[in-house]
């Protein structure tokens, strides 16, 4: 059989969808989604943050050309999966991060997460998501270095313009016992006026970013709203019983959903076509449980940050999401009499 006649009843990787947009066309969405935020941090920390993202995006394209290039296998570097990997990397760091480290990270997403694994539609898990937890766990200290806010300078007692200036995040500091009065205010902590990583101190550049990829039907709204949701309402029930003085347990509920990496997780991250899960039901179990370990890791456990550390548990548990909500959906198959 000439395989040549036949190369038309090719099938691809998932994801497969009904749609005008192919991957690369898709992916293109989803890095002019991230624009907003990116101009924001842009803003708020300077060029180097964008520096810092063209390294990122260079670094995965050329490693996932590289690897392919060497194992003999078609080229995908093109369809712009690898970009949006490596500007989510660039998003999940300090603006001060070191190159050469971020180019690790790259590496680890791009070669071992993705390319080992099969390439795009076979990661078990969101490769952004594995080579930030790697880069936390092995280069902590450039991790947790956080560059202010330049708008602060200004305002900030005794603080003078420098090129690096740095400080906790404000999840940190309520992690070491921090009043609610040290705590940047909400609104500047929507707006992006803070200390944190290049792509989640501003709330409302992310959700800008999200509505136009749910108004292109990329993503569903499913995942984010239950994620947000999720971590709205347990933050609320645990202030209600546990209450922080100068303030109201919807106020803590609020700076939870806006601190930290819950925006750009629940967007762009937990959102994955291949890592999260296909049925509408398991779309809401995929953000409601991200919420609740993110909760759970954030007041429990020794990290003040969670978000990744839950995506990527629910990126595992996916496959049995998909599993259970298929059978609640269509039914399990009918025993034999014996």
């Amino acid at each position: 059989m000439d395989v040549k006649t036949y190369s038309n009843l090719t099938v691809s990787s998932s994801p497969h969808l009904v749609t005008k947009l192919d991957t690369q066309k898709t992916m293109m969405w989803v890095l002019i989604a991230l624009v907003p935020s990116l101009l924001v941090s842009t803003f708020v920390f300077g060029p180097r943050v964008l520096l810092l993202t063209a390294v990122c995006i260079i670094a995965s394209v050329f490693f996932e050309w590289a690897y392919e290039k060497l194992m003999k296998r078609p080229d995908t570097s093109r369809d712009l999966s690898a970009a949006v990997t490596g500007t989510l990397i660039a998003f999940n760091v300090p603006a001060t991060f070191p190159l050469y480290m971020a180019v690790i990270g790259c590496f680890v997403a791009i070669v071992l997460v993705k390319q080992l694994y099969g390439g795009l539609g076979r990661n078990f898990a969101n490769p952004a998501i594995v080579a930030r937890i790697m880069l936390l766990v092995s280069f902590a200290t450039q991790m947790t270095t956080w560059p202010v806010a330049k708008s602060m300078v200004p305002i900030m007692p005794g603080l003078e313009a420098a090129d690096v200036v740095t400080s906790a995040t404000p999840l940190a500091v309520l992690g070491e016992g921090g009043a609610f009065n040290e705590l940047p205010p909400l609104m500047d902590m929507f707006l992006g006026f803070i200390g944190g990583s290049v792509g989640e101190v501003s709330s409302i550049a992310l959700i800008i970013g999200g509505l136009i990829l749910i108004w292109k039907k990329i993503i569903s709204p499913a995942t984010p709203v239950a994620f947000i949701g999720t971590v709205f309402v347990f933050a609320l029930i645990y202030y209600a019983i546990n209450p922080v003085d100068g303030a109201s347990a919807i106020q803590m509920a609020l700076f939870h959903i806006l601190a930290g990496g819950v925006m750009l997780g629940a967007i762009f991250m937990a959102t994955d076509y291949v890592t999260s899960p296909i049925m509408p039901l398991g779309k809401i179990l995929m953000g409601v449980g991200c919420g609740f370990f993110t909760m759970v890791i954030r007041l429990f456990a020794g990290y003040p940050e969670g978000v990744s550390f839950s995506i990527l548990l629910m990126n595992i548990a996916t496959p049995l999401i998909d599993m259970l909500c298929m059978r609640l959906q269509y039914g399990g198959g009918a025993k034999k009499d014996e």
